[in-house]
């Protein structure tokens, strides 16, 4: 194993280091950094990315990284682990989605060291962490006021990345196209395997989110022969599978009241909920438009006409999904995290 190279910085077999890859620097001279957390292992293995907050607003991705990287299985790991917990600072500072420049980062890649600073940022995670990766787990949550219920997200007519998708155990996982400019898209033409996780809300912690999260990566790096099998408990369900989502919009504006959430089972013509005018003269009731399981949702009753209320994931087989989705959520409930791992 000889020294692992990212930007001007080695670091020796067996050992770990915070390297801070320069990015900009404020208006106030504040220099920004990349900060790349690398375990680099004694033994040969894969290459591992873990990145966080590529939207500044998604920050569960940190408590995630932060609890894997106290975790005894990185005591000896085998390969290389690239764990960045905060991608976009500057979105995180601001508590924003966005870039300064109010660009998508998510939709800035590959990017160009020539460009706006969302491409120069997405350039220099391009360079220095996914090319020299052979796997990739990306941390993500919903929007403001929406929820996700744990989640993976991979790319159609990719068995290997369906296989690490069961591995990460998820209660779901969705299959879904690529997007031109996004992560995902951009690390497939380079050839690296890459997982998608959505769970829980942006600027919210969600411990069941959290907790699935680590686990999930624990897992991945486990079939990747680069924890040690003892250290990790194995998934037991296989996820739920969709091949095709919608979201189910508000009809009129008003106030919403749910009457399902997150994992439940739906059926086509039932009443999800209902909006009503504040004084309760009329109300519309939202219909689901076929079978599925709800796997995001609004967490916010005011809405206007046009709002995405609930995301329903389309199942050949609804009942035993919603089966398998709250047997991982108890195993989840039950599973015991060491007490450094989350203090």
């Amino acid at each position: 194993m000889k020294p692992f190279v990212i930007g001007n910085h080695e670091v020796e077999r067996g050992t770990r280091a915070v390297v801070d890859l320069p990015v900009s620097v404020l208006s106030n001279n504040t220099p920004m950094t990349l900060p790349v957390h690398v375990l680099h292992g004694a033994r040969p293995g894969p290459v591992l990315f873990v990145s966080g907050v590529v939207h500044g607003d998604e920050i569960q991705g940190v408590e995630i990284v932060r609890r894997l990287l106290r975790h005894k299985a990185m005591a000896e790991i085998a390969g290389t682990l690239l764990a960045i917990p905060i991608v976009n600072a500057f979105g995180f500072l601001n508590h924003s989605r966005y870039m300064p420049d109010r660009r998508d980062l998510n939709r800035s890649f590959p990017g160009s060291d020539k460009g706006s600073l969302a491409s120069l940022l997405a350039d220099l995670f391009m360079r220095e962490v996914v090319q020299r990766s052979h796997y990739g787990i990306d941390l993500h949550t919903a929007g403001i006021n929406r929820a996700n219920l744990p989640q993976i997200r991979i790319a159609p007519d990719e068995p290997d990345l369906l296989a690490l998708a069961e591995t990460f155990g998820a209660p779901v996982v969705l299959v879904s196209k690529l997007r031109e400019g996004t992560l995902r898209h951009c690390a497939r033409e380079l050839g690296v395997k890459m997982l998608l996780y959505e769970a829980g809300e942006a600027l919210r912690f969600d411990e069941m989110a959290i907790r699935a999260g680590v686990l999930g990566i624990l897992r991945v790096m486990k079939s990747l022969a680069m924890v040690g099998a003892a250290s990790v408990a194995s998934g037991k369900l296989t996820p739920a599978l969709s091949h095709t989502s919608t979201w189910l919009r508000a009809p009129e504006g008003g106030i919403l009241r749910s009457h399902h959430g997150l994992g439940d089972r739906v059926t086509k013509g039932e009443a999800l909920g209902e909006i009503s005018d504040p004084v309760g003269q009329r109300s519309v009731r939202i219909v689901s438009d076929g079978d599925g399981l709800i796997v995001g949702a609004t967490n916010l009753p005011v809405v206007n006409r046009g709002d995405a209320l609930y995301h329903v994931a389309r199942m050949k087989d609804p009942e035993t999904s919603r089966d398998r989705v709250k047997g991982i959520g108890s195993a989840l409930a039950q599973a015991m995290l060491d007490e450094d791992e989350i203090i």
